[in-house]
């Protein structure tokens, strides 16, 4: 399978007079968080709330800023996330795609609203 991307709109809905951003997302089943770069936290005002670790693709571990919250749209899909500041593209990871009962296709390379569930998304509480 090949590089995954998607459009995606990203909003700080504490302000919401700043008006939303839709970015080229790169989908990634493999990483768990949102990771926006410097300039989308910048644009959305989005607050630092903390540092955290972060375990990269290499293995090394660095230190990101964790900002939030942020308003993820795809689709008739939202969440509401934190992300990690770092790098030079939006990455869709695990957790926001999960919260929004999103699947990918494979054949199509394409993110996707859940076929089973078009209307409302569904989630797993036990």
């Amino acid at each position: 399978m090949g590089l995954i991307n998607a459009e995606i709109t990203l909003s700080n809905p504490i302000h919401r007079q700043l008006k939303p951003m839709q970015v080229t997302a790169l989908i990634d089943s493999g990483a768990l968080h949102l990771c926006i770069p410097k300039h989308v936290a910048i644009q959305l005002e989005l607050k630092e709330l903390e540092k955290r670790e972060v375990t990269l693709a290499d293995g090394s571990k660095r230190l990101y800023p964790y900002v939030g919250p942020i308003e993820v749209q795809f689709n008739n899909r939202h969440c509401f996330v934190g992300a990690m500041v770092l790098g030079n593209e939006t990455l869709l990871g695990a957790i926001p795609m999960e919260d929004m009962d999103l699947v990918i296709h494979p054949a199509t390379q394409s993110l996707q609203v859940n076929p089973k569930s078009p209307n409302i998304p569904t989630s797993i509480a036990k």
